[in-house]
């Protein structure tokens, strides 16, 4: 198991960089924790499951998720809490992190 933490900066471009440093070509991220700045993830919309609805979000958020690796890619699934005690989830495309800070448990195979 892997622990990756990140305090600042973009989730995901850091998590594709720590995750290539240490070797992992494939994965589990079987936890995903902590709170973000701003995020954009995507959604399908009901009438064609091939396509993606891109929404950013300049908001704060806790954020928890899971996740994998596939041949050195991270791909990430994960809810956002906001404010209104609201639940915003999908494929996460981008997250800043500067606040708070990030973390994944990462169980390579």
């Amino acid at each position: 198991m892997h622990v990756i933490e990140i305090k600042s900066g973009e989730l995901m471009g850091a998590l594709a960089q720590r995750v290539k440093e240490l070797g992992i070509d494939n994965g589990a991220i079987v936890s995903l924790i902590g709170a973000v700045d701003s995020f954009t993830v995507s959604t399908m919309p009901r009438t064609d499951a091939s396509q993606d609805v891109v929404t950013s979000y300049d908001q704060p958020a806790e954020m928890h998720g899971t996740g994998e690796i596939v041949d050195g890619k991270v791909h990430i699934h994960a809810t956002m809490a906001v404010e209104g005690d609201r639940g915003i989830a999908g494929h996460v495309h981008r997250a800043t992190i500067g606040t708070w800070f990030a973390r994944a448990y990462i169980a390579p195979c």
